[in-house]
């Protein structure tokens, strides 16, 4: 064939959509609120209209499914916009799924249920997709893991992809508490291989003991949930430990930060009772202060 006779692919074209046509991906995982970013969005496209397209496909029902650009419709809902440019893609549930995750992964601040629920969302289509290449051919090559596909093009190793992904299990409470940075990744991903009844259980458990779960008490927890013996008052037990640190909290200042302020003859030993003696002379002057 020759080059005369090769046919150059369709460019797609941006379209001016009506927002009222445009409604928001079924199952979308990341949250659109009015925050300061949503703010900075909103006096951007208010100046200079919405430069980006959304990208979006038809609905069987009517209208459009936004892929990506959600937070940008409802920031030009509030501008008052009636129309968005928009690029129209024909694209299956799967490929839709994908092209969704990816879009939204490259915000700036994602939270770790957003992450978790948007790797679960990839990670099933990208399996859908694997299953069906599977029934229409008879040899399948060699192909990468449905997890080191979800981690292509993320800050995350197919390792973390699936931790992510086991916060899925958790009760809305105790993911609310991750997204609140009261229960920290480590141990919230322990907490999820309990029952949701355990989970419950260990609501009341944290409010009785007004603490949060450690990294070594979340692994217990696991540890005898795998045993049947993670009763409520075993939780209460284990959740009502006073942590280590709080018994004997320690202040460590490193050799090198110390070493300028004393001869270099001084032992670490002479160093320490240095530094006592003048902590005993600053505390009583203190008081005396106090005192007057």
């Amino acid at each position: 064939m020759s080059k005369k006779d090769e046919t150059p692919p369709m460019q797609e074209q941006v379209q001016q959509i009506p927002i009222s046509e445009l409604h928001p991906f079924e199952g979308h995982p990341f949250r659109v609120v009015d925050d300061e970013a949503m703010t900075r969005t909103v006096e951007s496209i208010s100046q200079f209209g919405v430069i980006s397209p959304l990208l979006a496909r038809p609905d069987p029902d009517g209208g459009y499914e936004i892929i990506s650009g959600h937070r940008r419709c409802h920031a030009a809902e509030q501008v008052g916009l009636e129309t968005l440019p928009v690029i129209v893609r024909e694209m299956d549930d799967d490929e839709a799924i994908i092209a969704m995750v990816d879009a939204n992964l490259q915000r700036e601040t994602i939270l770790p249920s957003e992450r978790a629920w948007a790797y679960k969302m990839k990670m099933d289509a990208i399996k859908h997709q694997g299953a069906r290449a599977d029934l229409t051919s008879c040899q399948v090559g060699t192909k990468l893991r449905s997890d080191e596909r979800v981690a292509e093009g993320t800050p995350d190793s197919a390792r973390t992809v699936q931790r992510y992904i086991r916060l899925t299990n958790l009760i809305p409470e105790l993911m609310d508490m991750v997204d609140e940075k009261k229960i920290a990744f480590n141990p919230a991903v322990e907490l999820s291989y309990l029952t949701r009844d355990e989970q419950s259980h260990l609501l009341e458990a944290m409010d009785y003991a007004q603490a949060t779960p450690s990294l070594s008490q979340a692994q217990r927890l696991k540890k005898l949930s795998q045993l049947k013996q993670c009763s409520p008052e075993a939780m209460e037990v284990l959740m009502d430990e006073v942590k280590k640190e709080e018994l004997a909290p320690t202040v460590t200042l490193p050799t090198e930060l110390l070493r300028k302020y004393f001869p270099k003859s001084y032992t670490p030993k002479q160093m320490e009772d240095t530094i006592i003696r003048l902590l005993d002379q600053w505390q009583k002057s203190r008081q005396r202060n106090q005192s007057r």
